[in-house]
């Protein structure tokens, strides 16, 4: 049996009364404009991180190729995640900024969307696909790459309000 929400135990929206999973009716909802940003970070040695910012590494434009792996995950998010709505998006983006005291390439994508249900998990697949690929193009040059650190930075819009993460 689900619990119910309380101060201290918030309730989940996706489990019904008899503890199954159900996808969360928003059809009640008001469309608002709703944005997310998440974050992520590859973390590698300096010379791969030197290989992508060169343009030399093998596969190509790494950040490029990352860049559109990102929004094309963010479209496609509700087809990964089995309870999440599909949702018409009307902006993707994803700032890439390499980071040489890390090294590192970060990864900050922003969804938006004119919708009755917010636009996180759009955000969060963009920063994880993003960095997927990322490993993907330069697995050849160093298989100890590590990718880190994604969650949600904010998210405006929606019953809930403002959400802003702590650093």
């Amino acid at each position: 049996m689900a619990r119910k929400s309380s101060k201290d135990k918030p309730a989940l929206t996706h489990i019904d009364a008899k503890g199954e999973a159900r996808m969360v009716d928003v059809s009640a909802k008001p469309a608002t404009e709703r944005t997310a940003i998440a974050e992520g970070c590859v973390v590698m040695s300096a010379a791969t991180l030197d290989l992508i910012v060169s343009g030399n590494a093998k596969k190509g434009d790494v950040l490029g190729t990352a860049r559109v792996a990102g929004i094309i995950a963010a479209k496609r998010t509700s087809d990964l995640i089995p309870l999440c709505h599909p949702l018409a998006l009307s902006k993707v983006t994803l700032d890439i900024a390499p980071d040489k005291n890390c090294p590192a390439a970060s990864y900050a994508p922003r969804s938006k969307s004119p919708g009755p249900t917010g636009v996180e998990m759009e955000a969060l697949t963009a920063v994880a696909v993003a960095c997927l690929t990322i490993y993907d193009m330069i697995k050849a040059a160093e298989r100890g790459v590590r990718i880190q650190n994604i969650r949600l930075v904010e998210k405006k819009g929606g019953k809930s309000g403002h959400y802003r993460a702590r650093d």
